[in-house]
């Protein structure tokens, strides 16, 4: 690291020898004022161990030699300037030592080595960009789409908080509005967009402002999933195999039906409410996931509350939290009980948030009516488990109530509902209405 070889001059401090004058003392008060303003600032830090980089926000202020700041939004951070070298080390809530780092400027760039632990680690940290003076409006015209939820892949758009993208999806089966297949299907996506500042431990605020049906039509499955009925009615029950399950959809006056209905269901309508199955951000740890695919990252979560007005909050775990979109519904019923729900196009329109400090929290949501709490996992009961106890941690975090409070709340007023048992994870949401909140202090 030749950034970092130690002059011992430098490391003894600024010393003036009485021969140095007075333009010698101001010269080097000069220089120190000018190092301490290339370390203040915000920075996104960079921690690589063995070819393995970690990211987050870093955070100096420096006042007369003394550094002083936060890391990862929580950590606080005490340390020295000496010419150009700066140290700081970052603690943990109860006051343990976690990381000691020592390094140079170089022009909008810190770079240096630490230690995590017991780890030696090399660092680099960039200045964060800063955002224009108003928000911008980006009309973004797809013309690739992606079957996996991945930080591998490229960003197709940089926009930063409080930015608005309007853009359109295909449906489940990579089809536009004008029926021209784009890709095999498996739930392709729109995205990813990167969002400048979104570093990990912040927590992505996506609000879906607006959702419009681009198309005529949609398909559906025609087959009960297996897994919501019993077994005995899963081997008698003999479905026709050339059943049509294609809907027109009346986007004047707002229902869909059957486009070639049997007999029982001529008169069978379905309310419109336009969705989208799939909001989610790149996983953790350079994992990659098929779109098909719900867990801590959001993703193929099915949820029939996510419509217009609805704002998903999702856990960042890389740079700019790689948003995708896609899976547009028609309607949906809960569960996703045929595997597809009514299939279709649509155009979006969204807006983006970073709300920084909430590393941990999983995936959840509020619209008009409810807040909401998505449990994830591989059974009904660590669903259930999941989202109860997200809901719990929040009227903790949020409202501030006592556990007894939390019970009498969630006694009272918490609903469940299964929004995904079709997909390889079972999706659970606990919510509770805004109006039973309405009296908290």
């Amino acid at each position: 690291m030749h950034g970092l070889r130690q002059n011992p001059l430098l490391l003894q401090g600024l010393k003036w020898s009485p021969g140095a004058g007075p333009m010698g003392v101001f010269g080097l008060f000069l220089t120190a004022r000018l190092f301490a303003s290339e370390f203040a600032g915000e920075w996104e830090l960079a921690v690589n161990y063995m070819g393995d980089t970690n990211f987050s926000r870093l955070i100096l202020k420096v006042e007369d030699a003394k550094v002083s700041g936060t890391l990862l939004n929580v950590l606080p951070v005490e340390g020295t300037t000496t010419n150009d070298l700066l140290t700081f080390t970052a603690k943990r809530s109860n006051g343990t030592f976690f990381a000691e780092f020592l390094g140079k400027a170089r022009g909008d760039i810190l770079e240096g080595t630490g230690k995590q632990g017991q780890r030696k680690v090399t660092w680099l940290a960039k200045r964060t960009i800063t955002p224009p003076a108003a928000p911008r409006v980006h009309d973004f015209e797809p013309n690739v789409f992606h079957r996996f939820f991945s930080d591998a892949i490229p960003p197709a758009l940089r926009i930063f908080p409080g930015d608005t993208v309007r853009t359109w999806t295909v449906d489940a089966g990579g089809f536009d509005s004008k029926g021209v297949q784009h890709c095999p299907g498996g739930n392709p996506e729109t995205g990813p967009f990167y969002v400048e500042g979104a570093l990990p431990g912040d927590t992505l605020a996506v609000t879906l402002t607006r959702l419009r049906l681009d198309r005529d039509t949609a398909r559906s499955g025609s087959q009960v999933a297996g897994t919501a009925v019993t077994p005995d009615y899963l081997q008698e029950t003999k479905y026709n195999d050339k059943f049509d399950s294609t809907w027109s959809l009346d986007l004047e006056y707002g229902f869909a039906r059957l486009k070639q209905p049997s007999t029982h269901l001529t008169n069978y309508m379905v309310k419109l409410r336009p969705m989208l199955g799939c909001v989610g951000v790149a996983p953790p740890g350079h994992q990659s996931f098929r779109t098909g695919w719900l867990g801590y990252y959001g993703g193929n979560m099915d949820c029939n509350e996510v419509y217009e007005g609805t704002t998903v909050y999702l856990p960042v775990s890389v740079p700019g939290a790689l948003l995708f979109i896609g899976d547009g519904h028609a309607a949906q019923g809960d569960g996703e009980l045929t595997g597809d729900a009514l299939e279709t196009s649509e155009h979006v329109e969204f807006t983006v948030k970073v709300v920084r400090g909430e590393p941990g929290v999983g995936p959840h949501a509020e619209n008009d009516q409810y807040f909401m709490f998505f449990g994830i996992a591989n059974s009904y009961p660590e669903a259930v488990q999941s989202a109860t106890t997200g809901l719990a941690n929040w009227l903790k975090r949020e409202h501030k109530l006592e556990p007894n409070e939390i019970a009498m709340v969630l006694g009272t007023a918490l609903q469940y509902n299964i929004a995904e048992l079709v997909d390889p994870q079972i999706h659970v949401v606990a919510r509770i209405r805004k109006e039973a909140l309405a009296g908290l202090k």
